[in-house]
């Protein structure tokens, strides 16, 4: 397939996930519950997660568009697929659920399997692996964020 076509390809589905997200936490961080929590110091304003989500969103489908170009393979389909589900159902769980335990659960499963992904194919990918990095740092920002609201609340 044609560099364009999966680059085409990877931007609609990441971007779909992430509507698909936000459409599943229900009112979000508008909701009575959550401008309610106890929140860390170091959470950025509402504004930034939009930002950030964009930036991330391209920077991993043109990511993914080298890695599947390169080769496909049921491991890697299994991957995106399974990065796919956390990073949907982490709203779903956080937000709509309350569930607070469990989306910590599902965002350092999602930022290990990111940070997998950096350092397994960093042979490989080179600079691409770059890409990846507002991904992991961000995961890495978040998760402190679903902890703190776990922890402290």
């Amino acid at each position: 397939m044609k560099f364009g076509y999966l680059l085409v390809l990877f931007l609609i589905l990441n971007f779909g996930g992430l509507a698909i997200g936000s459409w599943l936490m229900g009112e979000g961080p508008s909701s009575n519950w959550y401008m309610n929590l106890n929140k860390a110091s170091w959470t950025p304003p509402g504004w930034v997660f939009g930002a950030a989500w964009t930036l991330i969103m391209f920077c991993f489908s043109i990511y993914l568009t080298y890695f599947f170009k390169t080769e496909v393979s049921n491991f890697k389909i299994g991957l995106f697929v399974v990065l796919w589900l956390l990073n949907v159902s982490w709203n779903y769980f956080f937000f709509n659920q309350q569930q607070v335990l469990f989306a910590l659960f599902v965002i350092i499963t999602l930022t290990l399997l990111i940070l997998f992904l950096t350092l397994f194919y960093v042979q490989q990918f080179k600079a691409k692996q770059l890409l990846l990095l507002p991904y992991a740092i961000w995961l890495l920002i978040a998760s402190s964020l679903n902890a703190y609201v776990y922890f402290y609340n």
